[in-house]
This record gives structure tokens, C-alpha cells and sequence, in this order.
């Protein structure tokens, strides 16, 4: 066991253990937060489970044995003994955007600190730190966040963190929805192996990588991983491209009445509203037209597909985290050039909807949902999410008529303002 893995759950197991199986040298200890349930299912099964890809045709199915250990987020004591072993190399992560905010004991950063900080005391050897979530230069941002917490350590444990521990910058791709009961029995049919934790994917996967390893790493090429020089136009696409559709669809969907990506983006306006987005985003991303096309017309592809069922209630979890990542920074680069593009404004209309009449899973739903139910609230919750939105008059204004526009589609159609 040589990599351990913080985030145990499905896009994990769809994605960085299926690339480490290439490898067999590697093993996984992979840890939960939460969770008890599926460490413990998985440990009876010896780390074994088995991934179900499905595309158009019939559903396939593979046993990923990478998982060497799976722990719940309470195995403090092993958490600690395996990340100040010498012979651990690296450590990915899986914690959402969400998971950078706040450094206390218990949260992913305090525990990643506390994990460094056994390390540094055991030896110091050298480590890669492998964040594998949806934010751009995650490398830094997970440095920033470890800086930041590390604050108030002893001078040398700091200077070991700077000098010893590598921040590697990725771009990850696949889609994994949520796993039925249906999938399950589909699982054991197709292998024969009575699964109690099987992940559902796509048969598309991507993984970019950029930065140092110094006690070596898989072999994740040979699963078909990239090593690039420079992430940020690569991670500028795939944030902007897939992770901003998929939020626009997750709200202006659900307030049309869509339950699931494939549905969402036949409904005729949420398909002219998804390609009224791709116009707009292809503005501000540094990458060749064609290239962009090309992009385009295979995320058409996953959307539509019926093999995958993505439902849009998973997507539309802690949007305050992720349209500041996915959605504003077009929508800025736009209103600077004097334009009103049309598919942002109805992605936080849609955002506005599902705050004030739906289940809210966010790290601010506290603070949030009680706005989006105030007076003037496209006005509060922009300010909430960024000032500089709600000094934007004419911008308040569309959201709100926007917001109008969802909850009655039939009073007028969908219009083109980028």
C-alpha cells in the first residue's frame, strides 16, 4: 500500500482506483468522512468492487482491486500511522469544492494538517498531494488552504511543508451518478460477484495532471492519464464546458420539471439555453475553435446518453461553491463587454428557485435560503455570492425577470441576449 485516498466514495472508485489497477505495484488506503457503511461492505469484500460502465449498448462490468484498505473518517489513528509512513508516496484527494473552506479539527484540511504534521514528526519524507475536485489550479488552491491553516505551526514543520510536499494541479472527468438498487442487481448478474457497493459510470474518462512526485507514482498512463506542462486552459474547458452545463441544467432543469441530465438537455429550451452557454463560454477559453467544437459535441454525446441517468438533485448540490468557479467568471468577462448573456443569468435564476423551494444541500443553506425567501431576494443572494453581482443593477433585474420567465415558461420563449 503505497497511496492513500481521502473522499472514499463513487468518483473515486470510477476514476483514480480504476487508473491505479493499471498499476499493480500500487495499493489504495482509502478513507471515508462520514461513513461507515461502505467501509465496512467493502472490507468484507476485501477492497473489491465491482465498476458497471454503460453506454449505449449493454452495461459492462469490471472487479477494481486497488483498494488495498477501506477505513471510515473515525480511523484517526490509522489515518495517522499511514500518512507518516515513509513508504506511502502520495495522497489523493476527493473533498468537493466545499472541502477547502474552514481548518478546524475534523474538517478535510484540518485532517490533511494533521496527517503532514505526523509526517514531518516521523522523518519528513517527501510527499504528493493529488486533489482531484472540480476547482481551477486545485494544486494551489489546496496549498493556499494548507498554508493558511498552518499558520500558527512551528517554523520548521512550515518550511518542511514548502520544501517537502508537492501540490499536483488536475483536470478529472467522469460522470458517476448515484447507485440504484437496480444497479446492484445488475452488477451481480453481469460478474457473477455478490456486490453490495458497485459504482455506475460512463464509458468516457479523462485525468490531467501537472506537477512533481518525488517518491514516484503510478503508472496512471497506462489507464490512459495525461501529463501536461500547463492545466489551465485544459481545466478552463472542462469547468466551464461540463461542470457549467451541468449546473445550468441542474437548476433552470429542475425548475422546468426535468429530473435527469439525458431529459434536461432534450427539453427544447434547456437545449438552446446549454447551447446559447457553450457560445459564450467558447469567448473566454484560450483553446483552438475546433478544439472547442470537437469538446462540445462529445459532452452532447454523454449528455443524451440513457446509460447514465445523472440526476440533477446530485448536481444541484452546494451551488454557493460551485458557480463561483463555474458560472461567474464568464458572466463577468461578459458584463465587462457590456453584455447580458442569457444562459448564466437563468442558471442563478434557477439557483434562486431551488434555494427558496427546494431541499438545499450547501455549507451555506443557512444563511442562503432564508434570503432567497426574502423581499428583493435576486438582489440579497447575489450579494451574498459576490458583491460586485448585486451592484450590477441591470444584472438583478434579469435575474429576477428570469426567475419569472422559469416559474412560467409559457408566457413568453426562451430569448437569446449574448
Amino acid at each position: 500500500m503505497r497511496a492513500v485516498h481521502l473522499g472514499l466514495g463513487a468518483f473515486h472508485r470510477a476514476h483514480q482506483a480504476v487508473h491505479t489497477m493499471a498499476d499493480p505495484e500500487w495499493g489504495i488506503a482509502a478513507y471515508t468522512f462520514r461513513n461507515t457503511e461502505l467501509p465496512r461492505r467493502l472490507t468484507e469484500q476485501d477492497g473489491l468492487f465491482t465498476l458497471q460502465v454503460r453506454g449505449e449498448g449493454q452495461p459492462e462490468a469490471v472487479i477494481v482491486d486497488a483498494i488495498s484498505r477501506a477505513h471510515p473518517g473515525g480511523d484517526t489513528d490509522q489515518w495517522l500511522t499511514d500518512l507518516a509512513s515513509p513508504d506511502v508516496a502520495l495522497l489523493t484527494l476527493t473533498i468537493t469544492e466545499a472541502g477547502y473552506r474552514g481548518h478546524q479539527d475534523g474538517s478535510a484540511i484540518g485532517r490533511v494538517l494533521a496527517g503532514l504534521r505526523g509526517r514531518h514528526r516521523a522523518g519528513g519524507a517527501p510527499i504528493a498531494l493529488v486533489p482531484c475536485d472540480n476547482l481551477p489550479g486545485n494544486g494551489g488552491v489546496l496549498r493556499e488552504a494548507l498554508r493558511t491553516a498552518a499558520a500558527g505551526e512551528a517554523p520548521d514543520f512550515r518550511s518542511w511543508m514548502e520544501d517537502q510536499v508537492s501540490y499536483v494541479d488536475t483536470v478529472v472527468d467522469r460522470i458517476t451518478p448515484a447507485t440504484t438498487e437496480e444497479d446492484v442487481t445488475t452488477a451481480a448478474r453481469l460478474t457473477g460477484f455478490e456486490d453490495r457497493a458497485p459504482v455506475v459510470t460512463e464509458p468516457f474518462s479523462e485525468w490531467l495532471l501537472s506537477g512533481d512526485f518525488p517518491l514516484g507514482r503510478p503508472a496512471w498512463e497506462e489507464a490512459g492519464a495525461w501529463f501536461v506542462d500547463d492545466l489551465s486552459a485544459y481545466a478552463q474547458r472542462k469547468l466551464r464546458f461540463l461542470n457549467g452545463a451541468h449546473t445550468l441544467l441542474a437548476y433552470a432543469g429542475s425548475a422546468l420539471g426535468c429530473a435527469t441530465v439525458d431529459e434536461a438537455v432534450q427539453h427544447p429550451v434547456l437545449a438552446s439555453l446549454t447551447a446559447s452557454w457553450w457560445d459564450v463560454a467558447a469567448r473566454h477559453t484560450p483553446l483552438p475553435a475546433q478544439e472547442l467544437a470537437d469538446y462540445r459535441q462529445r459532452l452532447l454525446l454523454r449528455f443524451s446518453s440513457r446509460g447514465v441517468r445523472h440526476n440533477l438533485e446530485q448536481i444541484a448540490a452546494d451551488g454557493s461553491q460551485k458557480l463561483p468557479a463555474r458560472i461567474l467568471p464568464v458572466l463577468r468577462a461578459e458584463r465587462a463587454e457590456q453584455r447580458m448573456p442569457e444562459a448564466p443569468v437563468a442558471a442563478l435564476a434557477g439557483w434562486l428557485i431551488h434555494l427558496r423551494d427546494r431541499p438545499v444541500s450547501d455549507p451555506r443553506a443557512d444563511e442562503l435560503v432564508p434570503l432567497a425567501r426574502s423581499k428583493d431576494a435576486p438582489r440579497r443572494v447575489l450579494s451574498a455570492l459576490d458583491v460586485t453581482l448585486a451592484d450590477d443593477g441591470e444584472l438583478v433585474s434579469a435575474v429576477g425577470d428570469y426567475v419569472e420567465h422559469l416559474r412560467f415558461p409559457g408566457a413568453r420563449t426562451a430569448r437569446s441576449r449574448h
